[in-house]
């Protein structure tokens, strides 16, 4: 790639970025989703496994047992306490995680092309000097690259404060599993990308944020579905499982990235102006 071409995208990504800081909309959900998911859910499941008496918690694991024996089968050896901190905080959780990337690139995706349009700056934007296929790449980095960088801070927030949180039930360091690492460095970048090219394939044919994020937020029930396979113990996501997980899920990402760049049509685009 040209010099040129690359301060082009560097600049694009640059003005989103710096649009996206100054939005209370983009901004608020960026940060109490991730402080709710890395620092309240885990204190709070550590606490209930110190506080449920121990009658309350063998109950709560026989009913769990009808549900997941695959994966009680893997806590073998543990205290009811313990079972109940790692199948919450290391199994459960882990599904669910994937909504913080998911969820952040839904929102700066949403803020790209209808942002622009419900702000009245795509005009300027059209007729910029950037090839099409250079302007929708723009556009995805800008969502992709900071749900990463925040996925990445989320994990490792999330992990201190489930060891620390836990500490008191489990006596060790019990996060990050390798599925765990699989999970943030293989599949975590790829739902991001996925979310941010639906979102951005969204965005180009609605007019508002609202309208773009509402509508691109349908990528988080494959999440939810996958929570609730593995609570009903129809699946558990072990490291081959989630490796082939992120394959899918990076398939899915470049097939959305090549219709993106099919769809890209800037007389479309003004035509919606």
């Amino acid at each position: 790639m040209s010099p040129s071409r690359l301060r082009s995208i560097r600049a694009v990504v640059a003005k989103d970025l710096r649009v996206a800081r100054s939005s209370k909309a983009v901004t608020l959900p960026l940060i109490i989703v991730p402080l709710v998911f890395v620092v309240v859910l885990p204190i709070g499941l550590a606490l209930l496994a110190r506080l449920t008496p121990a009658q309350g918690t063998e109950d709560l694991m026989r009913q769990l047992e009808s549900f997941s024996p695959t994966l009680l089968e893997s806590l073998a050896g543990l205290e009811d306490a313990q079972k109940f901190v790692v199948l919450a905080l290391v199994y459960m959780m882990a599904p669910l995680f994937l909504v913080l990337p998911t969820m952040v690139a839904s929102v700066l995706a949403a803020d790209s092309f209808a942002g622009e349009k419900e702000r009245k700056t795509i005009e300027a934007l059209v007729y910029s000097p950037i090839a099409d296929r250079d302007l929708l790449l723009a556009k995805m980095l800008s969502g992709w690259l900071p749900a990463v960088g925040i996925g990445l801070v989320a994990f490792v927030v999330y992990s201190l404060t489930a060891n620390l949180a836990a500490w008191p039930v489990m006596g060790r360091v019990f996060l990050p599993t390798w599925m765990w690492l699989v999970l943030v460095l293989w599949v975590m970048p790829a739902a991001a990308a996925v979310s941010l090219g639906a979102t951005v394939l969204v965005s180009l044919k609605v007019a508002t944020f609202q309208e773009a994020y509402q509508i691109g937020g349908v990528v988080v029930l494959p999440i939810v579905a996958l929570t609730i396979g593995q609570a009903t113990g129809v699946m558990y996501l072990s490291v081959w499982l989630t490796f082939a997980l992120g394959l899918v899920l990076w398939a899915v990402a470049g097939l959305l990235l090549y219709l993106g760049g099919k769809r890209m049509a800037r007389t479309e685009i003004l035509a919606q102006v």
